[in-house]
């Protein structure tokens, strides 16, 4: 059934349509690639260090979780000019998604691309803010409004695979990425797509977005030991690192998928986007435990059968508990839990991807990545989080959560490939 948006008492309308998972992309701060990103995440490796650049030096959170490998690397210099990195970020993973689900040969008017971001090329825009005031407007680049735009990650993507069915871009703040996926689901069971390109991409250290946060009391201040600040549901939390990345799944309509001999990592099966309609920054447990209800009913789970949730989790003191009680509420406490941003930070419009494809490889592999640096589960919140070692076991279904400032909420939910599937093993 389609993605049902608005209360979770509304009707379910649209198919049946099963929707496959057939490529990952990622490029992140544990990895320049979806395989590193996810044998990172399963050793429970850090990608959070200190910001030493002259600009952050008087900054009160100087904590940052870089991508691994500068994702200009990987492309040709004259194309990566031309590219902000949040674009340089997104078209990598794209790539990479595309040949891992084996590039299907659909009609192009059949392909779409959905690339969420919470703030597109914010560099290049205050990048060249800062030549403008320097230089003068003959040495902006002429590059720079393709650069800044929010839909320019969507927009290059669906360039590159020569995509003909639209190229859209949700911009909801921290939920963009699950936002762009629930997206590619109705696009596929409303029948408007065979194949969608979907994911998010975010790419924004820099002084004053951390100035931003800082202000805001968001950001953690644990300077001196940057591998432990980023510690979602640790009683010693005290808020998020800032981090940039990109991931991107390839969804397909089963039938088009099993008819060209396709593999699937996992099975998307549902999805609940709602809004709090209550505050532009604070958490909603009410409006969250609507969007991972609706999730389920959509692909015809009941709570239990969900045995794993990647938690949205950013690391906040407030943010934490409000999910935990969402998830309790929803699902229950029976599922085991995971947060990843504890190893790669906070990825704002990216993360809701990177944790998509985190609960999938989960569930196909069977392992639930340990949250890092959960020394001291917080009292308030009551589930079974994975700690110190990853978790191994048999789930069929699994849902992940992505919140955004402004009342925005996502739950994706998962499944298993079933047997009807050739799944994937490893990459």
């Amino acid at each position: 059934m389609t993605t049902t948006r608005g209360t979770d008492t509304d009707a379910v309308t649209g198919s049946d349509t099963e929707v496959w998972v057939t490529g990952l992309g990622a490029t992140t701060p544990l990895g320049g690639d979806a395989p590193s990103t996810w044998s990172a995440m399963c050793a429970g490796e850090n990608g959070v260090g200190a910001l030493d650049d002259d600009w952050a030096a008087e900054l009160p959170s100087r904590l940052a979780a870089r991508l691994r490998v500068d994702p200009a690397t990987a492309l040709p210099r004259t194309e990566a000019r031309r590219l902000d990195r949040c674009e340089q970020a997104a078209l990598v993973s794209a790539r990479e998604a595309w040949a891992d689900a084996a590039r299907p040969q659909a009609d192009p008017e059949r392909i779409a691309v959905v690339i969420g971001t919470g703030v597109g090329g914010v560099l290049s825009l205050l990048g060249q803010d800062d030549i403008l005031e320097a230089s003068g407007p003959r040495k902006v680049s002429p590059h720079t409004v393709p650069m800044l735009m929010a839909n320019g990650p969507a927009a290059w993507v669906s360039i590159d695979l020569g995509a003909l069915g639209g190229a859209h871009t949700p911009v909801s703040a921290c939920a963009s990425g699950a936002e762009a996926i629930a997206t590619g689901l109705d696009l596929i069971r409303l029948g408007r797509a065979d194949v969608v390109v979907a994911g998010g991409a975010e790419a924004c250290l820099h002084a004053l977005p951390l100035a931003g946060f800082g202000r805001m009391m968001a950001l953690s201040t644990a300077n001196d030991d940057p591998a432990g600040a980023s510690r979602p549901f640790d009683a010693g939390r005290d808020g998020f690192v800032l981090g940039e990345g990109a991931a991107v799944l390839v969804l397909e309509h089963a039938e088009f998928a099993r008819s060209r001999g396709a593999r699937a990592h996992g099975v998307l099966v549902g999805a609940g986007v709602t809004s709090s309609g209550r505050h532009i920054t604070a958490s909603d447990p009410a409006g969250q435990a609507r969007a991972i209800r609706t999730a389920l009913r959509s692909g015809g789970l009941t709570p239990e059968d969900v045995g794993l949730v990647h938690a949205h989790a950013t690391s906040t003191p407030q943010g934490d508990v409000a999910e935990a009680e969402a998830i309790a509420e929803a699902v229950g406490r029976h599922p085991v839990v995971t947060a990843t941003k504890s190893m790669t930070g906070h990825p704002l419009g990216a993360s809701g991807a990177l944790g998509a494809m985190a609960a999938v490889l989960a569930l196909r592999d069977g392992t639930v990545p340990a949250t890092r640096n959960l020394d001291t589960l917080d009292p308030a919140i009551d589930l079974d989080v994975v700690s110190g070692r990853p978790r191994q076991g048999a789930w069929t279904a699994g849902v992940a959560n992505s919140f955004g400032f402004g009342g925005h909420n996502v739950s994706l939910a998962f499944t298993a490939a079933g047997s009807n599937a050739r799944t994937a093993g490893g990459f």
